[in-house]
């Protein structure tokens, strides 16, 4: 004999209770916000690659610094 614990009422479905809520978006979704933050990370990245070909455009051979740069 099984405990009555384990034993289901037939026809009883356990009623779904409110599931884990969706993680909210990076930045709320907001379209302007994603543009504007991605603009920034290229010129940020254009920016600090600009600097070592720079100094080889006048003809200084590049540091290890610059090379990891690059």
């Amino acid at each position: 004999m099984s405990p009555p614990a384990a034993e289901a009422a037939p026809g009883a479905l356990s009623a779904p209770g409110p599931g884990p809520a969706s993680p909210r978006p990076l930045f709320g979704g907001c379209w302007s916000c994603r543009l504007l933050s991605g603009a920034g990370l290229l010129m940020a990245a254009i920016w600090v690659y600009q600097g070592p070909r720079n100094v080889m455009k006048k003809g200084i051979p590049p540091s290890m610094g610059a090379i990891a740069q690059i």
